[in-house]
């Protein structure tokens, strides 16, 4: 019964543009954990006991809230259907971490250490060294740039078919952008890799997005970039962060070209909200330095 129900709700989820899979995965498994005790109804006791087995603080709040969300969701029809109280594990996200910037020679020293990845007779080691170079001078997140499709590489640039809320958008790039992309095509045929997907390990299919994260950390600690393990620093989605910081650093210093500018890149990253891209001015030293000056000078300007 309970399943039946898990499956109209996230039928409305994705209805609304939603991929809602980690959300489902979730109420898959407090459907088997409760049916194991003879459940046909929620029961507040059981999602205690069920986030209590979790692994973390963190994941049973996530598993709470589901489930608490979902089971509002269905009272609405059944009101045997118990509902819990919100914040019993906690209320709200961890705050979103500051970005660290990355500098181009980074980039590049990056992109050169993913070469040694693998023998060089594979493609796995041009594979991380033409995707990370992509990252970086895209902004793509990784989960967009490991779902694209050697035929998503048209004329008019990258087409993201799998981009978050299910959006789809067009990437304009750079000719050497494109020329790189072309470069690693040339290298994909000539070590015989094959596979649809764009970005290719020796068995012809994308890394996951866990791998790709692993390969950067490491090099960015091969390299001094980021501490020992434990230790907070450099990520790859950072590559994204920096390059929305760099465009906004780019922008002609006026407020209508600045909203332009926002708007334009809001569309560019595939947020679901120009607040999203926003957040990159509070988020980033230089740009707040930017903005108390300009703050500044506007105060100034006004008591004169």
């Amino acid at each position: 019964m309970l399943n039946i129900h898990i499956s109209r709700y996230v039928a409305l989820h994705r209805s609304l543009g939603r991929k809602f899979s980690e959300q489902e995965r979730m109420l898959r498994l407090y459907a088997a954990y409760a049916g194991g005790f003879g459940d046909r109804h929620i029961q507040v006791q059981r999602i205690y006991d069920w986030c209590h087995t979790a692994s973390s603080q963190n994941v049973a709040r996530r598993r709470f809230d589901t489930v608490r969300n979902f089971s509002r969701f269905i009272q609405a029809d059944d009101p045997v259907y118990e509902v819990p109280p919100a914040g019993v594990f906690g209320r709200g996200k961890r705050p979103r971490p500051t970005p660290t910037i990355i500098e181009p020679e980074q980039v590049r020293a990056i992109m050169t250490a993913a070469l040694d990845v693998a023998s060089q007779d594979t493609i796995s080691p041009y594979t991380y060294h033409y995707l990370f170079g992509l990252l970086a001078a895209t902004g793509l997140r990784i989960s967009e740039a490991l779902a694209l499709q050697c035929n998503d590489l048209v004329e008019d640039g990258l087409i993201v078919r799998n981009g978050k809320f299910g959006k789809q958008r067009l990437i304009t790039l750079q000719p050497s952008t494109r020329q790189a992309l072309e470069a690693y095509l040339a290298t994909r045929a000539r070590l015989g890799a094959t596979g649809n997907d764009l970005f290719v390990t020796i068995r012809g299919r994308a890394p996951h997005k866990v791998r790709a994260h692993v390969v950067f950390v490491r090099l960015a600690r091969q390299l001094g970039y980021r501490g020992p393990t434990g230790t907070a620093g450099m990520r790859l989605h950072d590559l994204r962060h920096t390059f929305a910081v760099r465009s906004l650093e780019s922008c002609p210093r006026d407020r209508e070209a600045i909203a332009h500018h926002m708007a334009g890149l809001s569309v560019y990253l595939g947020h679901a909200s120009v607040a999203n891209t926003y957040w990159y001015l509070e988020a980033t030293p230089v740009l707040l330095r930017d903005i108390a000056a300009a703050s500044e000078q506007l105060y100034r300007g006004e008591a004169a």
